[in-house]
């Protein structure tokens, strides 16, 4: 999956994310259409951070990562705004 960044910029998940991060930023995806405030999306986010791949730890989120979960929080952010 190809992620586009706010200032064009683009993630390949596929070769630039690992698999545990792939898997936290595919909970992501849906949380950030359906939570209902930004607190309620940094819970989620904190939660799938910690729970890690199939309850299997902590995951440090990468550069990469946390260019996504920043985009995610902007869109969120326009979405609520609406």
């Amino acid at each position: 999956m190809i992620i586009r960044l706010g200032d064009n910029r683009e993630i390949d998940t596929d070769r630039e994310l690992s698999s545990e991060e792939r898997h936290v930023l595919q909970k992501l995806i849906g949380w950030k259409v359906l939570v209902a405030s930004e607190d309620q999306f940094l819970q989620k986010k904190r939660a799938a951070l910690e729970t890690g791949w199939n309850n299997s730890g902590p995951i440090r989120p990468s550069h990469k990562l946390r260019l996504i979960l920043e985009q995610f929080e902007k869109e969120l952010q326009l979405r609520l705004k609406k």
